[in-house]
Parts: structure tokens; C-alpha cells; sequence
């Protein structure tokens, strides 16, 4: 199975949501108002789905109009929103390149970050791990394994050890071993605890010690089956940790997909990756084009 063809049987849930309003043959004022009330329920948001209907109906308002076309429009109108997130590589060219992944407590963030190490091997970069979640010793353990599988250099410090303290220990062996990026997992935190949300603060503190413009990526990791509450989470980190790209995680797990519009128009930041399953290959970089096409079923 491609990765268009995984990226679709993810979004199955949110399409199927959408489906029996994308077979009408007239866009009359009934169905436009059931297709705003399916786009506002698959969490894309009150005022992104307000304005998608009126773009749609602007020219097609009451005529008659088939399925696919009435996808292909739709499927184009998510896409020009969600063309500011588009992906991008999610650091400059350094070395070493400075990665800080955060987020809340189960969104998959350690997976996701050995599934990005995996990635960045097959493509010929030397990559370090650094396993800054002291306090559970279940994520030590499940980075380490990433780690080798991935093929890729791993540090990690005692239990319960200082996060920011095992952070500086393994950028500072990164600088010597030559590595091209490292990335720092941290442990996840409600967004709402300010002491948690203050050690963030402090491993940023002491990486710049010894690069001082690093990080120079802060990935939050999120769950799509969390729905609008991304949106608050989202907020709450970027001001404490200066949150620079998003991945997007567990859409084929969700009827709301499309958080993924909200949070490209309300923070405007590159979604680096989305993910639909378990495997290493099925974390991908986020094409908007893609995604809206899988997103109303084409």
C-alpha cells in the first residue's frame, strides 16, 4: 500500500463523517448548512468551515453538481488553507542540529521521534537520540529500542535524574561525536502544570550554554483524537517553549481530522509530519494537496 493509499484508509472516519452530504446533487441552502455542520463537527472549526461554504457556493450556489466534482472543489479549498502549513524541513542545516520534541502525556511523542530517527538514517544523517524523560522509565527504554532499530546513537542518564542536565550531557556528546541532529524527548505534561512547563524552559536554557541558538527546532507532538483541545494545547506551549513545527499523530484513529485546518489557520505553523499507523514508514511528511484529497474521500 502507497502512502496516499494509507493517508485515505486513515482519514476513513473523518470521510465517512463527510460522505453522505458530498452526494448531493443540488447545492441548495440545506445542503450547504449539513456540509458546514459535518465540516464544524470533524473539528476543522467554526470560522474555517464557515468560510469554505462560502467560497463553495459563490459560483455553485443551487445548481446541480456531481460527487467527484463536488469533492474536487472542496478538496481544493482545504488545500488553499492548509497551504500554509505545508511541509517543511524542520531545521537548517547544522551540525549538530538541536530537535526538542514536547507535548502532553500520550500523544506519542517517543514514537514519533524514533520514527523521525528512523527516517533521517534511511536518508544518510547521523542521528542521536536523548532520552530526557527521566521520570518514566518505560519511555527510556522504548526510545532506546527506536534508537536501535533506527541504527542510531542513543544517551540516557540514571532514573529520575535532572531532564535538563541529561539534554546538555548528550548535545555536548553530539558536538564531539559529529552528529548532524539530535533529538531531545522529553516527558509529557499537561499544559496546565506550570512547574512541567518551566523544566521545558530550563533544558532550552542550558542547550543554548552550548549552541547558542539552539534548539533549533521545538516539535510539538499532538494527537488528532484529541480535537480542538489541540488547539489549547498548541497555544500553551508555544509560549513557554517556543514551539516552531507541529506532527500531527494517530489520524487514523479519529473522526476529527480536521483539527488539522484549524491549527494551520490559527498558528500557522509547518506540520511537519502526520501519521496513520504504527509502522516506521507510516509517519510522512504533511502534503496539503494530499491530505485534503484523502480528507473527502478521493
Amino acid at each position: 500500500m502507497n502512502w496516499f493509499s494509507k493517508l485515505s484508509a486513515g482519514l476513513k472516519k473523518t470521510t465517512e463523517s463527510l460522505g453522505a452530504v458530498l452526494t448531493k446533487r443540488k447545492l441548495d441552502a440545506a445542503s450547504l448548512e449539513e456540509l458546514e455542520e459535518s465540516l464544524i463537527l470533524s473539528d476543522m472549526g467554526t470560522k474555517a468551515a464557515m468560510e469554505i461554504i462560502a467560497e463553495l457556493s459563490k459560483d455553485r450556489f443551487d445548481k446541480d453538481i456531481g460527487e467527484d466534482e463536488l469533492k474536487e472543489l472542496l478538496a481544493g479549498l482545504i488545500a488553499k488553507r492548509l497551504a500554509v502549513a505545508e511541509s517543511q524541513e524542520m531545521f537548517h542545516v547544522k551540525q549538530p542540529s538541536v530537535v526538542l520534541v514536547v507535548g502532553v502525556n500520550g500523544n506519542g511523542k517517543t514514537t514519533t521521534i524514533g520514527k523521525l530517527a528512523y527516517r533521517y538514517e534511511k536518508e544518510g544523517k547521523k542521528v542521536m537520540l536523548v532520552a530526557a524523560d527521566t521520570f518514566r522509565a518505560a519511555a527510556v527504554e522504548q526510545l532506546q529500542r527506536w534508537s536501535e532499530r533506527a541504527g542510531c546513537s542513543f544517551v540516557r542518564g540514571a532514573d529520575q535524574s535532572d531532564p535538563a542536565s541529561v539534554a546538555y550531557a548528550g548535545v555536548e556528546k553530539a558536538i564531539a561525536e559529529g552528529v548532524d541532529v539530535v533529538f531531545i524527548d522529553t516527558a509529557g505534561r499537561l499544559h496546565t502544570k506550570d512547574n512541567l512547563m518551566a523544566e521545558l524552559a530550563k533544558i532550552r536554557k542550558v542547550i543554548a550554554k552550548l549552541i547558542p541558538d539552539a534548539p533549533h527546532a521545538v516539535i510539538q507532538v499532538l494527537d488528532a483524537t484529541t480535537g480542538q483541545n489541540a488547539l489549547a494545547q498548541v497555544k500553551a506551549f508555544g509560549e513557554v517553549a517556543g514551539v516552531t513545527g507541529l506532527v500531527v499523530t494517530k489520524l487514523d484513529g479519529t473522526a476529527k481530522a480536521g483539527v488539522v485546518v484549524a491549527l494551520a489557520d490559527q498558528f500557522k505553523l509547518p506540520i511537519h509530519a502526520i501519521g496513520v499507523g504504527e509502522g516506521a514508514d507510516d509517519l510522512q511528511p504533511f502534503v496539503a494537496a494530499d491530505f485534503a484529497r484523502a480528507l473527502v474521500g478521493l
